[in-house]
């Protein structure tokens, strides 16, 4: 196997693969919030019943609003992710055998060996590729031809590391 494909110096693409990589760690921050907001309401509503509601409120106040400021967490890195990374629009290239992903933005390169790789994440736009527990890179499929996208996730199954979305 041996893929090559160009990524144009598109403002826009920084920014989502940016978002893409820190996706999976975000989205805890989302999950947390809800909990969080919850239980702060269910316990703001419990305590105004009682008697010593008025005491306890403004800690079920505070978890709410503790709760929806982690909710608004992850949208708001990712949007601000995508704002900064606008000025790093550079060609690139990524080269793809057997061996390794080798990709080039700018002046710099880089490649990970595939036996390093403990895992890859499909996700619409990119394959998010790990090595141990944290997200390495990304390879665009948007930016590849059908047959070597195709051929690329063969590749993968073969080798157990695709994981479904």
């Amino acid at each position: 196997m041996h893929i090559r494909f160009a990524v144009p110096a598109d403002p826009a693409y920084p920014g989502r693969v940016a978002a893409a990589l820190s996706s999976g760690q975000l989205r805890r921050y989302g999950l947390v919030g809800a909990v969080l907001t919850a239980v702060g309401a269910i316990g703001f509503a419990v305590s105004r019943r009682h008697a010593w509601g008025e005491q306890i409120s403004p800690l079920w106040m505070a978890m709410v609003v503790g709760g929806l400021l982690a909710m608004l967490y992850w949208p708001w890195v990712r949007l601000r992710a995508r704002r900064r990374s606008g000025r790093y629009a550079v060609e690139g290239a990524y080269d793809i055998t057997d061996d390794n992903i080798m990709m080039r933005s700018g002046s710099e390169s880089g490649g990970i060996a595939w036996d390093g790789v403990a895992q890859v994440r499909d996700t619409p736009e990119f394959w998010i590729v790990y090595v141990g527990r944290m997200p390495a890179t990304v390879i665009p499929r948007r930016l590849m031809s059908a047959e070597d996208a195709e051929t690329l996730r063969a590749f993968m199954a073969e080798r157990g590391l695709l994981q479904p979305r």
